[in-house]
Formats: C-alpha cells, sequence, structure tokens
C-alpha cells in the first residue's frame, strides 16, 4: 500500500448508514467536536443523514463551513450548524454547549477531535503535551459535564456520550505518549460516565487502529523520521503490520459506528469500547 492509497475520502451519501431509530429526528442535537474534517467531519454528516441536528464545532471555521457545504451537496434530512470555538478555552466550550443547546434537545456528544505529535519521552515538548491533554482529555471531559444537564432536562432524561478512543488507549507504541496517554484516559472516562449515568446517560468509546484522515496523513513522514524507514514501510510494516485486516477504516465506517452507539441498537453499550482494529491488539504471531 502507498501514501496514495492513504489519501482521506469523500463521504457520499451511500457511505452513510441510516439507523431506524425515533429518537433520530431533528429535535435532538448532537455536538461533534473536530468537525472540520476526518471523523469528525464524517461524524457530522453521518448525524445529519439520520435526521439529527447537529452542531459541529472546531477551531478551523474553513473546516467547519466545508462540512456545512458538504451536508447541503449531499441533501441529508438533518441540518448542520457551525459553531467554531477552541477546546482548550473554557469560555469557548461553555459557549459552543449553550449555542448547541439552542438548536434543539441536546442529547449527543461526539468528541473526536484529537491531534497527533511524534517525540520520545525525554525529548517531548510538554507545552505540546498540555495542549494534547486539553483538546483530547480535558475537553471532552468538561463537555461532557456541560452536556449532562442539557441531557437530564431532556424529554426523556436520556443522553450519550461518545469518545474516540485508540488502539492506543489499549497498548502503545513509542514517541506517541500525550496521544496514548490522553486515549487511555478516554476509556476511563467513557467508565465514570457510565458509572453515574443510571443507564439513562449512556457512554462508550471507539477504538479503531489507522483510519484514512488528515491526522494519520500528516504523522507518516515524521514517523517515517523517527524510525529510520520510509514513508511506504511506516504504512506496511507499522500501520498494517500487526493488523490481520490489511486495509484502513475510512471516516465514515467510524462516523457509522457513532450512531450506532447513540442508536437504539446501542442501548446496551455503556461504558464498553468497540474495538474495531483489524485484530491488531488482540492477535499475535
Amino acid at each position: 500500500m502507498s501514501q496514495n492509497n492513504v489519501t482521506p475520502p469523500t463521504v457520499t451519501r451511500d457511505n452513510i448508514y441510516t439507523f431506524s431509530d425515533e429518537s433520530f429526528t431533528d429535535r435532538n442535537v448532537c455536538l461533534v467536536t473536530g468537525a472540520a474534517s476526518g471523523i469528525g467531519r464524517a461524524t457530522a454528516l453521518a448525524a445529519a443523514g439520520n435526521g439529527l441536528t447537529v452542531a459541529a464545532t472546531d477551531v478551523d471555521e474553513a473546516g467547519l463551513e466545508g462540512t456545512v457545504d458538504r451536508g447541503t451537496d449531499l441533501g441529508l434530512e438533518g441540518t448542520i450548524t457551525s459553531i467554531p470555538g477552541n477546546l482548550t478555552v473554557d469560555d469557548d466550550l461553555e459557549r459552543i454547549v449553550e449555542e448547541a443547546a439552542e438548536l434543539g434537545d441536546l442529547t449527543y456528544l461526539a468528541n473526536v477531535a484529537g491531534m497527533q505529535h511524534i517525540d520520545s519521552i525525554d525529548s517531548f515538548p510538554m507545552e505540546t503535551y498540555d495542549r494534547m491533554h486539553r483538546i483530547m482529555l480535558r475537553a471532552p471531559l468538561y463537555l461532557s459535564k456541560l452536556c449532562i444537564p442539557h441531557f437530564q432536562g431532556g424529554e426523556n432524561g436520556e443522553g450519550c456520550v461518545g469518545n474516540m478512543a485508540s488502539v492506543h488507549g489499549h497498548y502503545v507504541t513509542s514517541d506517541k505518549v500525550a496521544y496514548n496517554v490522553s486515549k487511555f484516559g478516554l476509556r476511563g472516562l467513557t467508565q465514570s460516565i457510565a458509572a453515574e449515568g443510571d443507564g439513562l446517560i449512556r457512554a462508550f468509546s471507539i477504538s479503531t487502529a489507522y483510519v484514512k484522515t488528515p491526522l494519520v496523513t500528516a504523522q507518516l513522514e515524521d514517523t517515517a523520521e523517527q524510525r529510520g524507514i520510509s514513508v511506504d514501510e511506516v504504512i506496511e510494516d507499522v500501520m498494517l503490520g500487526q493488523s490481520r485486516v490489511k486495509e484502513m477504516m475510512e471516516p465514515i465506517d467510524v462516523a457509522n459506528l457513532f450512531l450506532l452507539g447513540f442508536s437504539d441498537l446501542g442501548r446496551h453499550l455503556d461504558g464498553g469500547d468497540l474495538l474495531f482494529d483489524g485484530g491488531m491488539t488482540l492477535t499475535y504471531e
């Protein structure tokens, strides 16, 4: 597989899996972070494709507009509203939730936003660690805290939080300490929400191997340099070497899992993790 084969794909209407769920209506709002690209954009489109009203947030305003435009181009049943914001700023987090709640009954939260930095622990810049922690762990916690009262005040007092974890929330690879710690932490947040939700407010996480996203393509050269190998070797040996399924997931594949978890089909998924890793973490040679 070459680098060209991991180019982030465009979501089409046929890619979006639709669920028959009476809660998937425009009355209910799904807040999606990281919605300007990758899995976040795909999740916003999948939620709108299932009839939900979507509050899409990201620091990348132009990317958000691209998500809104794509939803319009696809003629999706639900609307997507852009709510730009910086997940490292508490005032922005509070405003994002307030604006999302103005769109309808805030019922679902998809914590997708993430970033990556490749460096060994002894060289890892702490300011980068702090930023990654705030975006990928602290913001999901604070957004959950802010959304839960809206869940409780909704028509059924129910709601659900979906967290984008990773195989790196199960086992780790070198030179990704901030990412590894954040993804392990997200699984702890997921279980904590479930422990306090009494079955009415659920939470789940999704752990995938490498997905065809801008975040993945952006780290190819850094990983190659860090390990002293070629970009193609990173793809074939590092990203797919331990996987039994020799292809990367697409963002919409992950987005459809978020909607599965939010749907009535996922009602027994509470604190659990959807491990879609092609056998990477649970098999060995």
